[in-house]
């Protein structure tokens, strides 16, 4: 569905990272983790292709995002921003229809058909009856479930997200990842997440679903693959410098994994 060879990217003579070769599949999650300043953000805008690689290409569906208008590549790809700000009270079903841009002529505004899909999508992540109140007015979960719904109005197979749950509680981050696993599942998309939470990775493998962990630090990915096998204390040593441990915890019958930091390196242990 997508792949990258050999990626890089420099501002200027400051190389962020190089030689990234990713192969993400259909209906599978791959969390990309990493240092503050590892490049996790700037390694989704190339993707998106609001950033061009220094290096190497980047294909969708066989086909070098170079080649997509922008107008064409918005059909393949949406994106979820780390955080939704708009100063202007917009309608949440106006924030939502906005997914469909690619869809409507420059002259003409969304039809009918465009605000049922929009409506569909607000139900689809929980929010039915939110469509006049104003995106000003609601909590920051609530908001992130808009930014999902109108991804999903942008009929996409892939959807990036970048720190999608980094300003929410407990309670909405679980629901934001709820969300997300359901939409791999029965919309059959797929998904990149930039995140800081090695522990997201744990519980969308723990749904069930396809995942993969990148680590990218050091200006590279330099390990790859299922979460139980890339995310061992030894690794999360390497790249965050602290100390870990893996746990897990049975319930109804079913295992769930998950990581715990325990030191700093620069403390006594």
């Amino acid at each position: 569905m997508i792949l990258l060879e050999n990626v890089g990217f420099s501002y200027g003579k400051n190389e962020i990272f190089n030689n990234i070769n990713l192969n993400i599949k259909k209906e599978e999650i791959l969390c990309v983790i990493g240092p503050n300043g590892s490049g996790k953000s700037t390694l989704l805008d190339c993707i998106l292709g609001l950033k061009n690689a220094n290096n190497g290409d980047i294909y969708i569906d066989g086909k070098s995002i170079k080649k997509y208008k922008i107008n064409e590549l918005a059909k393949h790809i949406a994106y979820i921003p780390q955080k939704q700000t708009s100063s202007f009270p917009f309608k949440i079903i106006d924030m939502v229809v906005m997914g469909r841009a690619a869809y409507v002529n420059s002259f003409s505004g969304p039809n009918e058909e465009d605000l049922k899909i929009a409506r569909n999508a607000l139900n689809y992540v929980g929010l039915s009856g939110f469509e006049n109140r104003f995106f000003t007015e609601i909590s920051g979960g609530e908001a992130q479930l808009v930014m999902i719904a109108r991804a999903i109005t942008q009929d996409t197979k892939l959807i990036l997200m970048d720190e999608p749950t980094s300003h929410l509680d407990f309670h909405n981050e679980l629901m934001v990842l709820e969300v997300i696993s359901k939409l791999v599942k029965s919309k059959k998309i797929s998904v990149i997440m930039a995140t800081h939470f090695p522990n997201h990775a744990y519980f969308f493998q723990n749904e069930g679903i396809n995942t993969k962990v990148g680590i990218l630090y050091e200006k590279r990915i330099n390990y790859l693959g299922k979460p139980d096998e890339i995310l061992i204390e030894e690794n999360i040593k390497k790249a965050f410098k602290i100390k870990s441990k893996v746990l897990n915890h049975y319930e109804d019958n079913k295992k769930y994994n998950y990581i715990v930091p325990l030191l700093t390196e620069k403390r006594k242990l």
